[in-house]
């Protein structure tokens, strides 16, 4: 699990600081090694509320440990037990090596603090979007696009392309203003991300992404695209569908029918490319050097145009 994934946070935090003119070479390095640790310890911690006991197309600490406990005579129930419990754990220490890496940068106290508050603010802000996100999978209360879109920014948004960016400008020694412009344009480009990524959750190419296209269905999450369905006459004939572990390959090619001709999968691009034009306005009113404005709008197209 360390090993694997993009390394987007750690890089962009690099990479930026650079662009800045940053100096703190070593802190930022740190700083990075203690962004990739909180994103592997929130996503134990994803796995464990998702139940998913596979990661990237391995078995994750769960399902490793789970399955390892039943070998040696376990029941499944114990077994499960003690693979949550080992996840649990295991996304615990990651959060608190991250911390401790934070504390210990060889920086003057103002910017270390500022650091670490910044790090305090992003777990805040994900704890309070993980949170949510379930709440919204209960289908409890109506939901709107704007509920999705504030826990998407929380959730994912915050810790992987503004925490870094403000981390970064913070190492620089940048104004308060440049920080507050990066993290108002780092949170719509994590909202770009997410909302690409839903889409690839439903009908991306599964040879691609590396993922099954029925997870998200099965999983019923609360995507911007399942919200938008909702609204359609067709969906109440596939709603028993959604959120059924046992969802089958027919199953999910109905779901997929409906949520392409409810038009939700057209309004989730339009949605995407208002953020991408938005986000190269904001790119364009913080003056930042053309080196970093040059990376975040690229960074914006890879968010939009990837394919896994």
């Amino acid at each position: 699990m360390a090993l694997g994934g993009k390394m987007i946070r750690p890089r962009l935090l690099i990479d930026a600081h650079e662009d800045l003119g940053g100096t703190a070479t070593s802190a930022a390095i740190d700083a990075a090694g203690a962004m990739q640790l909180l994103h592997i310890g929130l996503i134990i911690h994803d796995d464990v509320i998702d139940n998913d006991t596979v990661r990237r197309g391995e078995m994750n600490i769960t399902g490793q440990f789970s399955s390892e406990a039943m070998l040696l005579g376990a029941t499944s129930a114990a077994a499960q037990t003690w693979g949550i419990s080992s996840s649990l754990l295991a996304g615990d220490l990651m959060l608190n090596e991250a911390q401790s890496l934070l504390a210990r940068l060889d920086l003057d106290a103002p910017r270390r603090l500022a650091v670490l508050d910044i790090y305090d603010e992003t777990i805040a802000e994900s704890v309070a979007g993980e949170q949510s996100d379930v709440w919204l999978s209960l289908h409890l209360d109506e939901a709107d696009s704007e509920d999705v879109l504030t826990m998407i920014g929380r959730k994912t948004a915050s810790y992987s392309f503004e925490a870094p960016l403000a981390i970064a400008a913070v190492l620089a020694g940048s104004d308060a203003n440049l920080v507050e412009r990066l993290r108002a344009i780092g949170r719509r480009i994590g909202i770009v991300y997410q909302l690409r990524d839903d889409v690839l959750g439903v009908f991306g190419d599964e040879q691609e992404t590396g993922k099954s296209v029925l997870g998200d269905l099965r999983e019923g999450k609360e995507t911007l695209l399942i919200n938008t369905a909702r609204a359609h006459p067709a969906w109440p004939q596939v709603a028993h569908l959604f959120g059924d572990r046992g969802l089958d390959a027919e199953g999910g090619l109905r779901l997929r029918q409906v949520i392409e001709e409810s038009g939700a999968r057209a309004y989730v691009e339009s949605m995407i490319a208002d953020h991408c034009e938005t986000i190269a306005g904001l790119i364009a009113e913080a003056e930042l050097p053309q080196a970093l404005a040059g990376r975040l709008a690229d960074l914006t197209s890879a968010c939009n145009l990837r394919c896994a």
